[in-house]
């Protein structure tokens, strides 16, 4: 499927829902000051899943929620999966946050150094939590 913008998934974990810190992926946008590597002829898989969820919506990618749920649990080998975790235990709580992505003008990359401008579009997932007390 060919698009003409870049609508990104950014995961979010939190322990108090006021404060959210992103995971990062190796091989997506995120951070708009990072640029992306080249991977050639490598296919990140998890990263390349997430780039066409955001083309859908949550109930037709339940991998998804398996997803935050490994990340509730702290799961390592989904850890390993993504750049060092923003946290020390797992958050309570992690929600995916949707946002079109759009290449900055080399002047503002000059100016700033940010490579992506981004929009925010709403919450595609969550937040959502393995404590039943919330």
């Amino acid at each position: 499927m060919m698009t003409t913008s870049r609508i990104e998934l950014i995961v979010e974990g939190s322990d108090d829902q006021m404060s959210w810190r992103p995971y990062t992926f190796r091989y997506k946008p995120g951070d708009v000051r990072r640029g992306l590597p080249v991977v050639a002829p490598y296919q990140p898989r998890l990263d390349w899943q997430m780039w066409f969820a955001a083309l859908g919506q949550p109930d037709r990618n339940p991998w998804a929620q398996a997803l935050v749920y490994r990340l509730l649990s702290g799961q390592k080998e989904v850890l390993g999966l993504l750049e060092p975790a923003p946290f020390d235990k797992p958050p309570r709580f992690v929600r995916i946050q949707a946002y079109d992505y759009t290449f900055t003008q080399l002047e503002q990359r000059g100016r700033d150094g940010t490579v992506w401008q981004r929009t925010f579009r709403g919450t595609w997932l969550g937040p959502l939590s393995l404590d039943l007390q919330k």
